[in-house]
């Protein structure tokens, strides 16, 4: 697995509109908020595979809780 987001601040910089300007401390924060939504998208896959008594994570199990999760996301 990866230590760290690849590409965050240049993917952000590449989808706004005009220059944008990226503190250290604001790019910490975005990676932080990543890989907590991350996070919750594996829990919930997790329980979602046990749900459908599977061992494994499987790709359907991440599509089917990442609606769910965006939704929840965007407030």
């Amino acid at each position: 697995m990866l230590n760290k987001v690849p590409g965050l601040k240049k993917t952000i910089r590449a989808r706004a509109k005009g220059h944008i300007n990226i503190r250290p401390t604001s790019e910490a924060m975005l990676e932080l908020v990543t890989l907590l939504f991350l996070n919750s998208l594996a829990e919930e896959a997790k329980t979602r595979a046990f749900e459908d008594k599977s061992a494994t994570i499987r790709s359907n199990h991440i599509r089917d809780v990442s609606k769910k999760l965006l939704k929840k996301a965007r407030g």
